[in-house]
């Protein structure tokens, strides 16, 4: 060997550091971040039993709509109308269950409404290819004003002990109901976007929709089947709502699409398709939880909560974007 030999310099702290994928990486450091900071500003209130718990239980409607958006957007689409869904799939729940007196036909009947909200925007979306965001946008006016006109701006309870049991205050081995629910949906998500073929063909539309069709994907078909099971965890969201509120309004649901987009697009899914993260999306659940619950106990009105969400997401659609053009 000579002076003039190729040295291989060992990696320095900040190439080491430039290797981290830390945008994957951000919606844990956040959660650690944001937990630490209530636990020193509201230790006394927000570490109890009670109030951890609670975060989890509050996150729950959310994660559960947010395994569908993750589906949604790994596709390249969105979906507007979920938070419409909800309120109606919730009230078509209430008045099944009141007309009946059978939860488990009540429960279906929400779910089928749910499941036919995303079956006719899948329609319009690949039969007459008109854009997710246009198509959702004015089923979420249509199916606003089907709630509101459904009951006429009435709340419906809900009185069946059963049903109120099984979808909102029952609680399992120690623990609540609605927890339960969330690693059911969770798990369920997480293998069909990880061990089933229709959880790749979903990444491959997302990635490259011509280049999923050429490789025999039926991509229409995985829209159709992806808005439809957007459909269905926001009627299962809206019926959890009734288990756990004891009654239906058309208000349900108004607030969460913003908070569903930020839980999943800070969780690592990308806005523009072809890359999602099923337990990236349960933090984010549990962080916009956590963080709605630590800014009510620091007092802060509803306003100064929606502006907290409002710059959650202008960040996350700032690191989605800029991720996806350093691929």
């Amino acid at each position: 060997m000579t002076d003039t030999a190729v040295r291989h310099e060992a990696p320095t702290i900040l190439d080491t550091v430039r290797r981290v994928p830390w945008r994957a990486a951000v919606v844990y450091i956040g959660f650690a971040l944001v937990f630490a900071f209530f636990a020193i500003t509201q230790g006394e209130y927000f570490l109890t039993a009670t109030n951890l718990t609670n975060i989890v239980v509050q996150a729950a409607p959310i994660t559960v709509m947010a395994m569908g958006a993750v589906l949604v957007l790994a596709i390249g689409a969105i979906d507007l109308s979920i938070g419409s869904t909800v309120a109606l799939a919730a009230l078509a729940t209430a008045v099944a269950l009141e007309s009946t007196g059978s939860w488990w036909i009540a429960a279906l009947v929400g779910l089928a409404v749910g499941a036919l909200v995303g079956a006719m925007n899948g329609f319009f979306i690949t039969a007459l290819r008109l854009p997710s965001f246009l198509v959702t946008l004015a089923s979420m006016g249509l199916i606003a004003g089907l709630a509101r006109q459904l009951t006429d701006l009435q709340s419906v309870p809900v009185l069946d002990s059963t049903f109120t049991w099984l979808f909102g205050s029952g609680t399992l081995l120690g623990l609540p109901i609605l927890i339960w629910w969330t690693a059911v949906v969770v798990l369920v998500g997480w293998h069909v976007l990880r061990q089933r073929k229709f959880g790749a063909h979903v990444l491959a539309v997302g990635n490259n929709e011509r280049a999923a069709r050429v490789s025999g994907i039926k991509v229409n078909r995985v829209k159709m089947a992806v808005f439809t099971v957007s459909g269905m965890t926001a009627a299962l969201a809206g019926i959890l709502y009734d288990g756990r509120l004891g009654g239906a309004r058309y208000t349900l649901g108004e607030a969460d699409l913003m908070t569903v987009l930020a839980a999943v697009i800070v969780g690592g899914t990308a806005l523009t398709g072809g890359k999602a993260s099923i337990a990236g999306a349960l933090v984010g659940s549990l962080l916009m939880s956590m963080i709605n619950n630590g800014l009510i106990l620091a007092g802060l009105s509803v306003s100064q909560q929606m502006i907290v969400r409002g710059a959650i997401i202008l960040l996350a659609v700032s690191l989605s974007l800029r991720g996806k053009k350093s691929q």
